[in-house]
Parts: structure tokens; C-alpha cells; sequence
């Protein structure tokens, strides 16, 4: 090597080459990857307020939550499914979908109803498409003497081993593969749980099939498996609406979502309109959704009962109608590019939304981006060396600024993916040193369990997490656990007599002595509402007695409660009469629920979910309309008695049908810890029981003969306890009265429904 040679080497500028050099080595790694999938993710998220509305042609029926407590459990009787898909084709939409496997595993008389209700709807002309999906096990093997209109696609080019499948499938039902259609509704996860990528074309043992997308299309365009071509690494190209329709695919067959509709949180200010409605703030689709029961309901008022009282069924004709089902707790449901949590039907719609408005994605091939970034970089580089320390950090942020605009608008306005993350990590190790990398990763695994449980947990348990031998496990479990909800009496009241300041100072007071109390007891906090706190106990770590623990915390809280108020009233006007009077109302369940790691990658929070759940919710709403401030599930006081015997001192009060419910469930009544409950108390408690025994047996007047005396010796008296208008005794004098006069059914078994939360 020459001399001159070795000076070029010398003074070659080998920082840019060495820093993207190892940008582009990180972003191999899955973390990094998975960076770059959720820097797109948010370009989706904000491509959301620029996009135009998704196209009218397509609409989702979903089986949700309203569905499930007002008309049917899923899964449901497929006569049901029948029923509806014979209705729908009287909209003569051109296409239904749905996306539920409705295998033969579970036969029953609504299996020939629904295949008759497919059958008429494909006479009709409405194609309809059901879903089936790869199996590793022998369930069902596709052959080619299969009978129905479902073939496989025979013009494939290129290698079919590579892609996804499998050597058996689960099909639909006898009687409806034979009337119907049905496409592959694979969808396989991306590591963080996404789908970004789907098959459209499916391998089954030796041959291709359509997925459930793409046959969705198919049936839309009424193109026929023989006229579709397919060559993997190109694209997916049928004939439809005078052209030949290309839709890219990759070598193993896999298409990139051009994710754009999902799920947006909207205000219903009326309180009127889809079954299950409540005036609330509700999640709904960018697509023209139907609940399943309500348009189940519409569609046999006007084509079957032709009832003009009931408002007509939507505009369905010559559209593509996806049913899916996304139940709480058995949901057909998961994270998305747009959102934590929403029905997996979208994707399939997102699909067919692409194809039918040739709105694909497109990435920016990466060696374009990083070399156009490497020159920038080596541009940077002459003018650290030629110009001024401003006129560097001033161009760095000029590149920084025009790249990311680049990459937004590109997204947004052109569906093309501009790879974001990997350029621009090279271009800032090249203009800035990242310090202590070693160290971080070294203390990562203990900073994380801190970082993660610190706020929620005492000090003690998050050291007993970190010492452990294992990890806890994050992402949902199920685990049996004790619910904790509580909540200030009529807070509102409080922000119109404060100011904001001295709210805030109030609020931390009250929270400090809860949240302290409630770990000291072993509970786990999981958020704060407003005034509200949420908790759990028997997670992260197990704790067989964490409903005892519950109990006391509720308890003790209640007690300090009331040296709070002692100590406010002793601060003479520094507080309203209100803040003085401060109660409290909590509520308790125990029972299995999901807790975990919940939320997406980059924004998550450790939390519960679940019907147990929602019941603990329930508790402390529902203890005022009972004039009590503790209330819990026979569940929570069978759990406490056996850990903690006779401590904790409750009072039934009865069997009740909370809303949103339909299973009975036994209250109680959290009257204070043993060392704290007066004599009048336990006799209170006594004459209450003695007067439940006679309602339960219809004796109305002596269950009221009864009361009479129990509520002379309630604790919380209206007019003389803050805030109590009721209580126990008061409102069963008032149940038995609307008995009296109107007599409950023969097979009453002592159960109170509730109309309220």
C-alpha cells in the first residue's frame, strides 16, 4: 500500500460509516424491529385525522357486550347466525362475511337452520362467506372432491411450500361449506401481538386456498378461483370491474395491512338509540357498525313484522356486511396498529377496504433511505469540520426536522413507508454520544420490575419482586384476587365550593392515607380515578388470605376517614362544612380475573380486568342505594372467614341481580372489625337477619314488624349520618311494600334486581 494510500485511509471521514454501520446492526435486533413497526404505528395514529372516511360499500355487525346481556350468550344457537344471514340477504347486500369459525365440534339443531339461512341468501344472490382456518391436527382434511362452491386456486407461480399453512384445516360445518362459501381467517401475531402482515393465500396440505379477505373479494366481483393469478413475490392479480386488480404479495404469499380504521371514543349526548346504549362515551367503529341483536331486531321488524313503530334497517344493498364478535372476556379481540384493544374483525375489513380502493402500502426499499442519509451524514461531517459548532447543530436539526416531515407526509398522503427509525438513529450517534449503554442494559432487568411496580406496590413487595428467583409474569394471567374499588360521597360537590388549589391539597391528604393503607395490607394499587381509588389484593404476588387483607384495609380506611374528619373540623374554617363530612364508599369481590401487563408496547399499564371485576364496581356503586359505605359479594366474605375468622363483622343483605347481569349474587354489608363494633350493632344485625328470613318466606308483615325495631338501631341514620338517605332497614321496608302490592311470581326465590349501577 502506497503512501498516499495510507494517508486517504488516515483522513477518510469513517464516523458516518462506522455510526450507521452500527445504527443499521441495532435495528436487526427484535426490539428495534418492533420500534420501527410502532414509529409507523403512530404515523397510522395520526394519519387518523387527515384520512376521508372509509368506503360506504363496507359495514360490520358486531356480537358485543350489548348483545350478549340483552338478547343471546355467546356462542349462540346457530339458528340465530341462520336467521340473520336470511335477513340480511333481504337488504340484498352483495356480500356477508363472517368472521367466527363455525366448525362441526359443536352440532345442534341450529347447524341445518343456519345452512338453510345460507342457502337462501346465496339464491338471493347475496354470496355469503364463512370463516375456516389451518390446523395442525387432523380435525378436517381438505380433498378435492369436497362438495360446495369453495375450490382452490390452481394458477399459482412460484413455491408454495413457503407459504403459511399447514397439512389440515377446520372447516365450517357440513351444511354450510356445501351452501356457502368460506375463506382462511389466519392472522398470524406479530411479537407484539399485532397483525400487520396477512396471508391472502393459504396453503392446505398441497393445495392454495383464498383467505377470508380475499375470498370476501372474490364473491364481490363474482370471480371464479380459475381466473385468479397468483405469483408470489409479485402479486395476487383477477379480473373485476373491467380491469385486471393486482394486490401485492410477498413471496410466502403475505400482504402488508394498509391499516386505517378502527375505533373512536364518540359521545352519545341523547341516551337513546343502539341496543345497550347508556348516554355514555362508547367506543365505536370508523366503519357503519350494527350490533348484532339490534339489527337482528330491525331486520325481522321490517321484513317479517313490517312494524312501522321501528326505525328502518340500514342501506345494505351491494355492500360487503363483516360480522365478527368481540364479547368481554371470551373476545374475538386484540391490540391493532390504531389500538390497545379492539374486535380483530377490522382487519379483514381493512383488507377488503384496501383491494376494493387500490389503497395499498408501499415501502421505501430501505437501501435508498439509509444511502441518501449516509451522504447527509458525510455532508454533516464537512461542514463539523469547515463551519461553526451552530451551523453543525443547526443543519443536524434541519435534517432531523426535513426527514421526519418526509416520513409523515409520505404516510399519510401516499401510504409509503419511509423507514424512520434506523436512518435517523445513525444520523443522531453521528451528531451526539450516547453515554452509559452498558450500564443501562446491566441493571435493565431490576430497573424495569422498579420501574414498573414502584408506584403501585410497598416498597417491601417491590423488593420481595426484585430478590425473587422468577420473574412475575407480565402480560394477562388469571389469577383469583380481591377487588378494591372506592369512592368519595357526592365528590362533585366538592370542586364547586373549592378552589382548584385547595382541592388538590385535600385530594392528596385522602390519597396518601389510602394508597398507604392499602399497601400496608398487602393491595396493589391500580389507578386513580379522579377521587377514586382501584386496587387489587392477591397480585402481583400471591396471597391466599388477600380477602381478609381486603376487608381490614377497608376498614382501616374508613376508621382514619374519620380522624381526618376529626382533624378538619379542628382546622375550623380552613375547609367547607362538605370536606367535614367526608364519607367514603367502597366495594369488594373476589373471584378469578385477568391481571397483567396491559395496554401496548411503549404505553401499558398493571392492572385487573373481567366480570369479577366489574362486579367489585358494582359493590361500591350499589352501597348507596343500600345506605352502607362497605359492601362486598358472599364470594369476598366466605374467603375472609376462612382466613380471618370472626374479625371482620358482616350483615347480609340479601340476594340482588346487579345491571349488567343476569346471575344472582348474595351482598353483604361490611359493618367494621370486631374491636370496633358496638353491642347495637350485633343486635341490629340479628333482628336484620330475623327479618330477611320472613321476606324470603313472603311473611311481609312480620319481616316489617321486624325492621321496625332494626332500624331504630341502624348505625347510618338519614338526616343525622352525612349523606344518608337510606339505609338497609329503609329500603326493604320500601321492597316489601311494592311486594305488598305487587306480588312477586310463584318461583321467587328472594332476588332483587337492580336498576341502577
Amino acid at each position: 500500500m502506497t503512501k498516499r494510500s495510507l494517508q486517504l485511509l488516515r483522513h477518510f471521514p469513517w464516523s458516518p460509516l462506522l455510526c450507521f454501520g452500527f445504527a443499521w446492526l441495532v435495528m436487526q435486533t427484535g426490539l428495534m424491529q418492533q420500534l420501527a413497526w410502532k414509529s409507523l404505528d403512530w404515523r397510522t395514529m395520526l394519519r387518523a385525522h387527515f384520512q376521508p372516511p372509509p368506503d360506504p360499500r363496507i359495514a360490520v355487525v358486531l356480537f358485543a357486550d350489548d348483545t350478549e346481556m340483552n338478547l343471546v350468550a355467546w356462542p349462540p344457537d346457530r339458528a340465530y347466525h341462520g336467521a340473520l344471514t336470511e335477513l340480511l340477504s333481504l337488504a340484498k347486500p352483495a356480500v356477508v362475511t363472517w368472521d367466527v369459525i363455525l366448525d362441526a365440534s359443536r352440532e345442534g339443531e341450529g347447524d341445518d337452520s343456519m345452512g338453510h339461512g345460507v342457502h337462501a341468501a346465496m339464491e338471493r344472490g347475496t354470496k355469503v362467506v364463512t370463516g375456516s382456518v389451518t390446523n395442525f391436527d387432523p380435525v378436517e382434511i381438505i380433498a378435492p372432491e369436497t362438495t360446495g362452491p369453495t375450490r382452490p386456486l390452481r394458477q399459482i407461480t412460484g413455491d408454495i411450500g413457503r407459504l403459511y399453512g399447514e397439512d389440515h384445516a377446520l372447516l365450517p360445518f357440513p351444511q354450510l361449506r356445501e351452501a356457502g362459501l368460506y375463506g382462511f381467517v389466519d392472522a398470524p401475531h406479530g411479537a407484539d401481538g399485532i397483525v400487520r402482515m396477512l396471508p391472502l393465500v393459504v396453503r392446505v396440505g398441497g393445495e392454495v386456498y383464498a383467505s377470508l379477505a380475499l375470498q370476501t373479494v372474490l364473491a364481490y366481483y363474482d370471480v371464479e378461483p380459475e381466473q385468479v393469478r397468483v405469483v408470489l413475490g409479485d402479486g395476487i392479480y383477477l379480473p373485476a370491474a373491467d380491469k385486471e386488480r393486482r394486490i401485492p404479495i410477498n413471496a410466502s404469499g403475505m400482504y402488508f395491512i394498509n391499516y386505517r380504521y378502527d375505533q373512536n371514543l364518540r359521545f352519545k349526548s341523547d341516551g337513546h338509540g343502539e341496543e345497550g346504549s347508556t348516554g355514555q362515551d362508547e367506543l365505536r367503529l370508523d366503519f357503519p357498525t350494527e350490533s348484532y341483536g339490534g339489527i337482528l331486531l330491525k331486520l325481522n321488524a321490517h321484513y317479517v313484522e313490517q312494524n312501522p313503530d321501528w326505525p328502518p334497517p340500514p342501506d345494505l344493498e351491494g355492500k360487503v356486511v363483516f360480522i365478527g364478535q368481540t364479547v368481554t372476556g371470551k373476545a374475538d379481540a386484540g391490540p391493532t396498529p390504531r389500538s390497545a384493544y379492539a374486535p380483530l374483525v377490522l382487519v379483514h375489513a381493512n383488507v377488503v377496504h384496501n383491494i376494493l380502493t387500490d389503497d395499498f402500502a408501499w415501502r421505501v426499499p430501505d437501501a435508498v433511505i439509509w444511502s441518501a442519509m449516509f451522504l447527509v451524514g458525510m455532508g454533516t461531517v464537512w461542514i463539523a469540520r469547515k463551519g461553526t459548532l451552530f451551523l453543525m447543530v443547526a443543519s443536524g436539526v434541519l435534517v432531523l426536522a426535513a426527514y421526519t416531515n418526509l416520513a409523515m407526509w409520505g404516510w399519510i398522503f401516499l401510504s409509503w413507508w419511509f423507514p424512520w427509525v434506523g436512518p435517523l438513529l445513525g444520523f443522531l450517534l453521528l451528531e451526539s454520544f450516547v453515554v452509559g449503554r452498558r450500564v443501562w442494559q446491566e441493571q435493565k432487568s431490576k430497573l424495569a420490575i422498579k420501574g414498573m411496580f414502584g408506584s403501585y406496590v410497598s416498597p417491601e413487595v417491590v423488593e420481595q419482586l426484585v430478590k425473587a428467583d422468577e420473574p412475575p409474569h407480565l402480560g394477562g394471567r388469571e389469577t383469583e384476587i380481591t377487588a378494591y374499588f372506592s369512592d368519595i360521597q357526592s365528590f362533585s360537590s366538592f370542586s364547586e365550593q373549592m378552589s382548584p388549589k385547595r382541592l388538590v391539597e385535600l385530594m392528596n391528604e385522602y390519597l396518601t392515607v389510602c394508597t398507604d393503607i392499602v399497601q400496608e395490607d398487602g393491595g396493589t394499587l391500580d389507578k386513580y380515578i379522579g377521587d377514586a381509588v382501584v386496587a387489587m389484593f392477591g397480585a402481583p404476588i400471591a396471597h391466599p388470605a388477600h380477602a381478609y387483607h381486603a376487608c381490614v384495609a377497608s376498614q382501616r380506611v374508613q376508621l382514619r376517614l374519620a380522624e381526618l374528619r376529626e382533624k378538619w373540623r379542628a382546622e375550623g374554617d380552613a375547609w367547607p362544612e362538605i370536606v367535614t363530612r367526608m364519607q367514603s364508599r367502597i366495594g369488594l369481590n373476589t373471584g378469578p380475573c385477568i391481571v397483567g401487563n396491559m395496554g401496548s408496547r411503549t404505553r401499558f399499564n398493571y392492572t385487573m380486568m373481567g366480570d369479577n371485576v366489574n362486579l367489585a364496581a358494582r359493590m361500591e356503586s350499589g352501597a348507596k342505594s343500600w345506605g352502607v359505605y362497605t359492601m362486598c359479594t358472599e364470594a369476598t366474605r366466605a374467603a375472609c372467614r376462612q382466613h380471618g375468622g370472626d374479625r371482620v363483622v358482616f350483615r347480609p343483605l340479601g340476594r340482588i341481580v346487579v345491571k349488567g347481569r343476569a346471575q344472582p349474587t348474595d351482598i353483604f354489608e361490611i359493618v367494621g372489625l370486631k374491636e370496633h363494633v358496638p353491642t347495637s350493632a350485633h343486635e341490629c344485625i340479628g333482628l336484620f337477619e330475623q327479618a330477611l328470613a320472613h321476606y324470603y318466606a313472603r311473611d311481609w308483615e312480620r319481616a316489617l314488624q321486624v325492621l321496625e325495631r332494626c332500624r331504630a338501631l341502624e348505625i347510618n341514620q338519614p338526616g343525622v349520618t352525612p349523606g344518608v338517605s337510606s339505609n338497609p332497614s329503609l329500603v326493604y321496608q320500601q321492597i316489601i311494600g311494592h311486594y305488598r302490592e305487587q306480588p312477586p311470581p310463584p318461583d321467587w326465590t328472594g332476588v332483587y334486581v337492580m336498576h341502577e349501577k
